[in-house]
C-alpha cells in the first residue's frame, strides 16, 4: 500500500480532476450531437476515455518529474518530491511511465482506429511540455495545449467528426490552464532565472505576467460561453460559465505582484472548475433532452 500511495503522489494522481471533466465533456457534446445514447455504449466508452486520460496524465506527470529531478532537487520549494528524496528510484520512473504509456495506448485502440493513430501524437505533446522550459519563455501556453488534447480526445473517442464544439473547449481549457501556470510559475521566477530555466514570468516579469494571466482566463471563459449557441446549450449551462468565471475572478484576486503567498490555494480552486463545468454540462444537455 505503501508504494501504490508513492506512485500515486509522484503523479499527483488527484489532478487529473484538471483535464478528466473536460475530455468527459468533450465525449458528452460529441455524443450529444450524434444522439447516441445506448446505455451499454455510452458506459464503455466512458470507461476506456477515463483509462485513456488517467494514463495519459500520469505518463505525462512522471515524465515531468523525471525530466526535472536534478532542478527539483536544487529547489527548497520542489526537494521533497518522491525523486530528489530518494523514496523512488529513476529506474521505477521509467517504468511507470512506460506501463502508462502503454495503457494509453492500449485504451485508445479500444475506443477506435482513429484514436490509436493518433496516440503517439498526443503522447508527443505532453511529453514536450515537460523540456519546453529549456528552449522557450513560452512553456505556460505548451501546458495549456497539452491539456487542450483531452476534450478533443474525448469528443473523437465518442465518435465526433466536425463542428466547433471541440476547438471551442479546447481552446477554453487552454487558455485555463496556461493561464494559472503561469500564476504557478511566478513562484519559481528567482529560481528559473538562476538555473536558465524559462518561462512567461521569466521573460515578462510578475507584473505583467498576472495581465497576461488574466488575459488568458478572459479568453477561456468567452470560448466556454460561446459553445452555448455552438452545442444548442441552455440556461443551466449559461450558468455554469458565470460560476466557472467567478472562480476565476476569485481565483486572480488570491494573487498580486506584492504577495505571491496565496498561489498553492489559487492552484487548487482549479479543482472545482472542471467539476462544476461538467456537472452544469451534463444537466444541460439531459435538460435539453
Amino acid at each position: 500500500m505503501r508504494r501504490i500511495l508513492t506512485y500515486a503522489s509522484f503523479v499527483r494522481f488527484s489532478h487529473s480532476v484538471f483535464a478528466l471533466p473536460f475530455a468527459l465533456t468533450g465525449a458528452l457534446l460529441a455524443l450529444n450531437r450524434l444522439g447516441e445514447w445506448n446505455g451499454r455504449v455510452v458506459g464503455w466508452r466512458i470507461w476506456w476515455i477515463v483509462a485513456a486520460m488517467v494514463a495519459a496524465r500520469s505518463a505525462a506527470m512522471g515524465f515531468n518529474r523525471l525530466a526535472d529531478a536534478s532542478h527539483d532537487a536544487l529547489n527548497p520549494r520542489t526537494a521533497g518530491r518522491e525523486l530528489p528524496r530518494g523514496v523512488m528510484s529513476r529506474r521505477e520512473a521509467q517504468a511507470f511511465i512506460g506501463v502508462a504509456a502503454a495503457v494509453f495506448v492500449f485504451a485508445a485502440w479500444k475506443l477506435n482506429p482513429l484514436c490509436l493513430a493518433l496516440s503517439p501524437i498526443a503522447l508527443l505533446i505532453v511529453f514536450w511540455y515537460s523540456l519546453a522550459k529549456r528552449f522557450t519563455s513560452f512553456t505556460q501556453l505548451f501546458l495549456g495545449l497539452a491539456m487542450a488534447v483531452a476534450p478533443v480526445g474525448g469528443w473523437l473517442a465518442a465518435g465526433g467528426r466536425g463542428g466547433w464544439e471541440p476547438w471551442l473547449l479546447g481552446l477554453a481549457i487552454g487558455m485555463w490552464v496556461g493561464g494559472f501556470d503561469v500564476l504557478y510559475a511566478c513562484q519559481d521566477l528567482d529560481f528559473d532565472r538562476v538555473h536558465g530555466l524559462r518561462s512567461i514570468p521569466v521573460r515578462y516579469g510578475v507584473a505583467r505576467s498576472l495581465l497576461i494571466s488574466r488575459g488568458m482566463h478572459i479568453i477561456a471563459v468567452v470560448c466556454l460561453a460561446a459553445l452555448a449557441p455552438a452545442a444548442g446549450l441552455g440556461p443551466v449551462y449559461v450558468a455554469g460559465v458565470a460560476g466557472v468565471a467567478a472562480l476565476l475572478v476569485y481565483e486572480q484576486s488570491l494573487v498580486s505582484e506584492a504577495d505571491l503567498s496565496q498561489v498553492k490555494r489559487a492552484f487548487d480552486l482549479n479543482g472545482y472548475v472542471g467539476l462544476l463545468y461538467l456537472a452544469t454540462t451534463t444537466l444541460s444537455v439531459w435538460i435539453a433532452r
